[in-house]
């Protein structure tokens, strides 16, 4: 049977119309042609990738970056990495993208999603404890939007179970949580340098983390395919490994991004903050709250929520008009919702399928919209539009503003 396959980057978004830019054609670095060069130049000896992890580490202020292919990868080989056992519980954000949980899944681990806090898209300590069991392991944490879950109450709750705190970073790149860098809180980290992604690269994504051991571990099983040289015999694998490595042009362009990154993420956080000035002012339109705690608020998604009471029309009604009206890439986003947009693990776990058996699965699991019902309500009337870029100037904040309020005043009860 044949199927429509998603499409990613600027395929994404090529049929996209509206009045607001496109994050496509991408601002590129400077410096990338001359990256670039230097990769064809040597004959394919520069070690490209390991000056980009130089460079991220230490605007990170940490030990270790290891690069890969792209973020879904990146959190592929961490979980490899990881010393946990099949059936192990990692608790997760529940809105979010597949990438999250790719390599949690085929390494045998068990998701369990966390509900968001009311009125938010983001996890708290609050909606993660009450999952925590014996068999849980770790703490995946999403930074939804480039909105930062509240860490502290977070790690502290990891801290008196011993878990892992993981924190998947791909759209808060250079976001700031009181004063620290998101990615600088918890144990590691990962970000995404798609080409649609904050820090856009033509793929792309890495680790950080201070632990040397765990830095060593994700290195050799995720990107040497566990694989190691013994005297008078060569190459043999120890463990089943991957060979998730960021290629040499990647890295030149990615690195080139990392030069201009600052200035970029500065500029989103005056204009996401104008810009929910601005949709807070129109009545039954609550745009997506930016936390006390953020101090820059590197946004990857712009977004509000409508009081469906207020108006005539559906939400995704809401959302065509404005897309129709110019706002470009304006829709739902329900399929974030994890449990409800990966059946195959309801699907799974009812039947029974390895590794939801007993043993090693400790008891039943369930998946579904339902089981995590502030992210179900609060999806089912949030609209956003993922074309939100450094390329919005003030005027563009208003235009978007005054669109929002020509569909809401037209279908106003």
């Amino acid at each position: 049977m044949s199927k429509q396959r998603a499409a990613y980057g600027a395929k994404a978004v090529a049929g996209l119309t509206g009045r607001l830019p496109n994050p496509f054609p991408r601002t590129i670095g400077p410096n990338a042609p001359r990256y670039l060069q230097e990769v064809v130049d040597s004959g394919l000896t520069v070690d490209m990738q390991g000056r980009f992890e130089q460079a991220f580490a230490r605007e990170m202020g940490v030990r270790h970056c290891i690069s890969a292919p792209g973020c879904t990868a990146a959190l592929a080989m961490l979980a490899s990495a990881l010393p946990f056992a099949p059936g192990d519980e990692i608790i997760v954000s529940s809105v979010t993208d597949y990438g999250t949980v790719q390599g949690i899944i085929r390494e045998h681990f068990i998701p369990v999603f966390a509900d968001t806090e009311p009125g938010s898209l983001v996890v708290s300590a609050r909606t993660i404890e009450p999952l925590i069991t014996e068999r849980t392991r770790a703490i995946l944490v999403v930074h939804f939007t480039g909105t930062i879950c509240d860490m502290d109450p977070i790690n502290a709750l990891a801290a008196r179970h011993g878990l892992l705190v993981i924190e998947d970073v791909c759209q808060a790149v250079f976001g700031e949580y009181r004063g620290r860098l998101a990615g600088n809180l918890s144990h590691v980290a990962a970000y995404s340098f798609d080409a649609e992604k904050t820090m856009g690269s033509d793929v792309g994504g890495c680790l950080i983390t201070n632990d040397d051991d765990l830095a060593e571990r994700i290195r050799f099983v995720g990107q040497s395919r566990g694989g190691e040289q013994r005297p008078g015999y060569g190459r043999i694998h120890s463990v089943p490994g991957y060979a998730y490595r960021m290629p040499a042009c990647t890295a030149a362009i990615t690195l080139a991004q990392l030069e201009v990154i600052r200035p970029q993420v500065a500029h989103r956080d005056r204009m996401i903050r104008l810009l929910t000035a601005l949709l807070a002012d129109i009545p039954g339109i609550t745009p997506l709250p930016i936390p006390d705690y953020m101090g820059v608020y590197s946004c990857w998604m712009a977004g509000f929520s409508i009081a469906p009471g207020q108006f005539r029309c559906t939400p995704e009604e809401f959302a065509a008009q404005a897309a129709q009206a110019g706002l470009t890439g304006a829709g739902l986003g329900r399929y974030y919702l994890m449990p409800e947009a990966l059946p195959f693990l309801e699907q799974n776990a009812r039947k029974g399928v390895y590794p939801y058996a007993r043993p090693p699965a400790s008891r039943e699991y369930h998946y579904g919209e339902d089981t995590c019902p502030h992210a179900r309500d609060f999806l089912r009337t949030f609209v956003r539009w993922s074309t939100f870029c450094e390329k919005y100037q003030e005027e563009h904040c208003q235009l978007a503003a005054d669109i929002v309020r020509q569909v809401a005043d037209a279908n106003r009860r």
